[in-house]
């Protein structure tokens, strides 16, 4: 798929999205917040908004997307995302791609990539690298403990008559 295409496959608003998105990325950098600002967006409105919070709610887990993506669920009152758009002033990283993923956003669209992040001090290519290589040496080790009630929750889950399915 070439760029134009890709592109095309965002909304007609994308680039004011876009605008926005590092509109509010500049905007945390002055209010001691990380460099990244999302926009989601549905149809031709903007949903829900984010920025990176990492050092200023003291959360590792609070990157401009995943804030947009709770933002937007609060917004709409749904833990699924689709027909939504996710724009974002970078790359977003395996964390915020999974959470995209998750919430079924159905396109995402980003300004600076994963290089650019890196010269600035953000360098999170090593992460994307662990996700690629199926030889790479995790830096925290992650094991299966075997237990005996190990699915429990899941047996649980399947017979609830009246879950949520998602």
């Amino acid at each position: 798929m070439s760029a134009q295409q890709t592109v095309d496959a965002l909304p007609s608003r994308a680039e004011e999205w876009m605008r926005e998105a590092i509109r509010l990325a500049t905007d945390s950098v002055a209010n001691g917040g990380g460099p990244f600002g999302a926009v989601i967006g549905r149809g031709e409105e903007i949903v829900a908004t984010g920025t990176n919070m990492v050092t200023t709610d003291l959360d590792p887990t609070a990157h401009a997307e995943v804030t947009a993506i709770r933002n937007a669920c609060r917004n709409l009152n749904s833990f699924r995302l689709d027909g939504c758009v996710l724009i974002s002033s970078c790359e977003p990283c395996p964390m915020c791609l999974a959470s995209a993923l998750w919430s079924r956003v159905d396109r995402i669209g980003f300004a600076a990539d994963r290089h650019d992040a890196a010269v600035a001090g953000f360098d999170d290519r090593a992460f994307y690298e662990l996700f690629t290589d199926p030889d790479a040496v995790w830096p925290t080790p992650v094991r299966r403990l075997d237990i005996a009630n190990r699915t429990e929750p899941f047996d649980a889950w399947q017979n609830k008559a009246d879950r949520v399915e998602y």
